[in-house]
């Protein structure tokens, strides 16, 4: 399904949808070369695409993602319209399982059985789109953070009758496109990124209704505390890069407390089992080795120091351009 070298001049991309996500992704697929048919049967949406689009590659540009492998994006009034050969479907609609399931089978009824079909669904996996085991084998879930054309990571959800090598064909479609797939092992709803992400958002959400930081208070511990840290590790790294002793002396440390934490709103399997806390820093040690990790802690400060110049531009950015009262 691949070109060479990242290069998709060979394939032939169906994206359904042209809301936010949709054209993101058939412009990631386009720019990397491949041949887009972007279903969009809104004629007003429609008409904004060009202009749309122009922004969305002026973007990429800026961030320094753009390939400039001038693939094609022709835009279809509905699925019928598509070309006969269709390597890989994306689908984009809206997030409901009635349309999703109408789609689907629209696309089964004009392509086939064999052409994989991924939905960018945000919280729906494929098993509750599709009923019959036969009918997942060649789809799975790809989801992407928003937006696609500038924050790269994407989910790979399969179902569990999914085949495998559909599943890998994909995710090296996505890559050589320049996405950054991770595999997620079973379905989950809300898959990874979205529990993590509404991990944070439930606690914000407790901390503002007990009164305890108001909604400020809560953006700022994250967009100055945390946000800057996370934009170069995630959890597990953080942890390990914070503590003397990396994830092990962390989980000692502060393991009781985050028990005690998330005791007080219902959570359970806790504390972390020392099994889990080993196999986590198992992993970490193979991403950094132990004699690597004082190097990691060393550049996370330089980095911190380009992260916080960036986010001072930004501020400046934002007062230039924000709107005032008159």
């Amino acid at each position: 399904m691949t070109g060479s070298d990242g290069d998709l001049g060979d394939l032939t991309v169906a994206v359904i949808g042209a809301g936010e996500i949709g054209l993101c992704m058939a412009a990631v697929f386009a720019d990397a070369g491949a041949a887009v048919g972007l279903v969009e049967p809104s004629e007003a949406v429609r008409a904004g695409i060009p202009a749309r689009l122009a922004a969305l590659t002026a973007e990429m540009d800026d961030a320094g993602l753009a390939r400039h492998r001038t693939g094609s994006i022709d835009v279809c009034v509905s699925i019928d319209a598509l070309p006969a050969r269709v390597d890989l479907v994306i689908e984009a609609g809206p997030e409901d399982v009635s349309v999703k399931r109408r789609l689907f089978a629209a696309l089964r009824n004009r392509l086939g059985d064999a052409v994989p079909i991924a939905t960018t669904s945000s919280a729906i996996t494929v098993s509750m789109i599709l009923e019959s085991p036969e009918e997942r084998r060649n789809c799975l879930v790809v989801h992407p953070a928003n937006p696609p054309t500038l924050i790269r990571v994407i989910e790979c959800v399969p179902s569990p009758v999914t085949d495998p090598a559909v599943t890998a064909a994909v995710a090296d479609t996505l890559a050589s496109a320049g996405f950054a797939p991770v595999m997620l092992k079973r379905e989950v709803e809300g898959f990874a990124l979205n529990r993590l992400q509404s991990a944070l958002l439930r606690e914000a959400y407790r901390l503002v209704e007990a009164g305890i930081v108001d909604v400020e208070g809560a953006e700022r511990i994250v967009s100055e505390g945390l946000g800057p840290r996370w934009a170069l590790s995630g959890p597990f790294e953080t942890a390990d890069l914070n503590t003397p002793g990396g994830i092990l002396a962390h989980a000692k440390r502060l393991g009781p407390a985050y028990a005690r934490i998330g005791r007080e709103n219902g959570e359970k399997n806790l504390p972390w089992s020392d099994d889990l806390v080993t196999e986590v820093a198992r992993q970490r040690r193979k991403i950094v080795p132990e004699a690597a990790r004082p190097a990691r802690v060393a550049w996370r400060r330089k980095a911190l120091v380009r992260i916080l110049k960036a986010k001072a531009a930004a501020r400046d950015l934002w007062e230039a351009e924000r709107p005032r009262d008159e």
